[in-house]
């Protein structure tokens, strides 16, 4: 069975947002993009908005997908839409997430992920790498 999993490309300039997972859940302390399951009944659009008030207490517009990615671990296979969007009201707060970090895409290197980001990042990596302030 396959895990929907939805996930927001968050831009502050050349910056975008990654937050660390709590210690005590799988893949714990390792970082990623902010997001969660898709529930019965809810588009992947309208499940990222619900995430983000849940995980980071702010309102984000959900635009096009970046990239989808299907990845198995041990415990699940799951497969993550990564959307852009955009935070139209609140400031981040870590409710859920154990730190919250906006960085380059030359900085990516610096961070463990989970391993279902790699190829995201690699691609964020390809396209955004090198750009100047």
């Amino acid at each position: 069975m396959v895990t929907e999993v939805v996930a927001a490309l968050i831009w502050r300039g050349k910056e975008f947002m990654i937050c660390q997972r709590p210690a005590h859940k799988a893949r714990g302390l390792l970082w990623e993009f902010v997001g969660g399951k898709v529930e019965p009944g809810e588009t992947g659009e309208q499940a990222l908005v619900r995430e983000c008030r849940e995980e980071l207490g702010v309102t984000v517009s959900v635009g096009e997908p970046f990239m989808e990615v299907t990845h198995t671990y041990p415990d699940i296979t799951v497969h993550l839409v990564l959307f852009h969007a955009s935070i139209v009201e609140g400031e981040p707060q870590m409710l859920e997430h154990n730190d919250i970090r906006w960085i380059t895409a030359d900085e990516i290197g610096q961070y463990a992920f989970c391993p279902a980001d790699e190829e995201i990042l690699e691609r964020l990596r390809q396209t955004y790498a090198n750009q100047k302030a």
